[in-house]
């Protein structure tokens, strides 16, 4: 099994970049576990409380239980990967079942600064990209995806989103193996990324 922690900025294009490395391999090679999935529940608290939360803060997430299960399928068990809604704030109550493949992706703004978690991965990706450009990939997602208007977003990105990209997401880039500028549009690094994993796995370019 081959481990992959693929982090960057808020907006950056982690998730057109992993996109893009499945679509390029064989069907059923990988499984993808977002940081976003395991936001600790904060349903205890009202709503008002929990959109005032910051979502690039480490201590926002459940690593424990992520790395619990990143254990877990390395040694063939299948997890029950929490869900978390964005526009409650709060943990669902469903889960979504994974079982191992070749191929296990985490993804997430946060990923290469927990030590126990790089420790488990094979490979570590920065996703680089302009702040105007993430800025901008922000204000379209959460306007269309997460129930904010622009003015929210923009206050959002000031108070909690810049300065934790500059304390928390910025300085693991050093961490990385690999820094993919310009973010899903850097076919280069992708195809990179794809070679890699295919020579790992025994995989035919060509398959």
């Amino acid at each position: 099994m081959l481990i992959i922690g693929i982090a960057g900025g808020t907006g950056s294009g982690k998730t057109t970049v992993v996109r893009k490395i499945i679509e390029q391999l064989p069907e059923g090679e990988v499984t993808v576990l977002p940081q976003d999935a395991y936001y600790k529940d904060s349903s205890h608290i009202s709503l008002d409380e929990r959109k005032k939360l910051n979502f690039d803060h480490p201590e926002s997430i459940e690593w424990e239980l992520l790395i619990e299960h990143i254990k877990k399928l390395i040694i063939g068990q299948t997890i029950e990967m929490p869900s978390y809604s964005y526009l409650t704030c709060t943990r669902s109550k469903e889960t979504t079942t994974i079982h191992p493949r070749d191929v296990v992706i985490v993804e997430g703004i946060l990923v290469l600064g927990i030590d126990k978690l790089r420790e488990l991965m094979d490979l570590k990706v920065f996703v680089d990209a302009d702040a105007d450009d993430r800025l901008a990939r922000v204000i379209l997602r959460d306007t269309i995806e997460r129930g904010r208007d622009v003015k929210q977003t923009l206050t959002r990105y000031d108070s909690t989103v810049k300065p934790s990209h500059l304390q928390f997401i910025e300085p693991t880039k050093r961490y990385a193996d690999l820094v993919v500028p310009q973010g899903g549009n850097n076919d280069v690094a992708i195809n990179l990324l794809k070679h890699y994993i295919e020579k790992d796995l025994n995989i035919p370019s060509n398959y």
